[in-house]
């Protein structure tokens, strides 16, 4: 099926909301996993840029939908602040994160965008108070360092979604799969159970899975991969997205995960996109798909795959939450995801 065919029929359906007052926190019944204060009206929602840079005007149109949400926001020293590619030099970016994470009037946090930075960082934060009142972090890509470390080390959920950069200037021009996927932002927010449904791919494997969901960027997960970051994916729903990669080196990663034994004990694995895969220099063409890809590593596993779910770096980004229970059902008929 064509990657355009699915993405228009992806419809992202909104269940049952299940809100949470706030100063009352939730544990996952099977995981212990806690699960972050849920928002209501007026809640804070802290901008801080722990990877690259990007200025205030650029974040405005973030701003102003989430304060249409019902959100009010605090925007962070980093916004606006440039050190060649990053958000401000190191100590600048650690600082700012830090002061988020420990403010208690901030009940969120939204990374501004992505890039690179967040490793150069991680080890200078203190997650001491986090741990003890946790607050939603939100964001992909080079965010997929806070996912995969706060999720591992201490078993809290965080949002893989759209970042500010992500959000359009003109709602008008915007697909309804990019609103879609940024509205599903306020849901994660809001306590919602989140419901996406998906045309089956002919490469998908047919099968039910229910656990933890985990996840993000490809080569972030490689990149954080034998440090106190890892990923733990055993027993888990894994999902990975990658952009701007050589085929040969989407097949690296993928072997990397194979042989660090992170999907052998899968209980599924959701392939999202992977977009702007550069070309094969002439007469170096490395000659298997994603599909073809992914499928050699697992094929000896018996879990559900599904293939294009619409996560990554695509106007169509759905918010995710990372650390949740989640239930994945790939027939014959579509793919379904539904978060607990």
């Amino acid at each position: 099926m064509k990657r355009k065919e699915f993405l228009t029929s992806v419809v992202p359906l909104a269940a049952a909301v299940t809100s949470v007052a706030k100063g009352k926190s939730i544990n996952d019944p099977d995981t212990k996993a806690k699960v972050p204060f849920y928002l209501k009206e007026g809640d804070v929602i802290g901008i801080t840029c722990p990877s690259g840079a990007i200025t205030a005007e650029e974040i405005q149109p973030a701003v102003n939908k989430m304060k249409e949400w019902g959100f009010d926001i605090r925007v962070g020293g980093t916004v606006g602040l440039k050190d060649f590619t990053f958000a401000g030099n190191d100590e600048q970016r650690a600082k700012d994160f830090q002061q988020m994470l420990d403010d208690d009037s901030i009940d969120a946090i939204m990374l501004g965008r992505g890039g690179y930075g967040a490793v150069r960082i991680i080890d200078a934060i203190d997650f001491t108070k986090f741990r003890k009142k946790p607050k939603w972090i939100i964001g992909f890509s080079d965010a997929t360092v806070f996912h995969s470390h706060i999720n591992s080390r201490f078993k809290i959920a965080t949002i893989h979604s759209k970042m500010c950069n992500s959000f359009p200037d003109d709602w008008v021009t915007a697909t309804q799969q990019q609103i879609d996927s940024i509205n599903s932002i306020q849901k994660c927010l809001s306590g919602e159970t989140m419901e996406y449904t998906a045309p089956c791919n002919s490469n998908n494997r047919i099968g039910n899975a229910k656990g933890v969901l985990v996840g993000g960027n490809l080569s972030i997960l490689q990149n954080v991969a034998a440090t106190k970051s890892e990923i733990d994916t055993v027993n888990k729903i894994l999902f990975i997205e990658d952009t701007e990669e050589y085929l040969y080196s989407i097949d690296r990663m993928l072997w990397n995960l194979k042989r660090s034994n992170k999907l052998s004990k899968l209980k599924g694995l959701i392939v999202g996109a992977f977009t702007d895969i550069k070309p094969d220099d002439p007469g170096e063409e490395f000659g298997k798909t994603v599909y073809e890809m992914v499928m050699e590593k697992v094929k000896e596993y018996n879990y559900p795959v599904c293939f294009d779910f619409p996560v990554g770096h695509q106007k169509e980004n759905y918010a995710l939450k990372c650390g949740v229970m989640h239930e994945l059902k790939v027939e014959d008929d579509g793919v379904l995801l539904k978060s607990y």
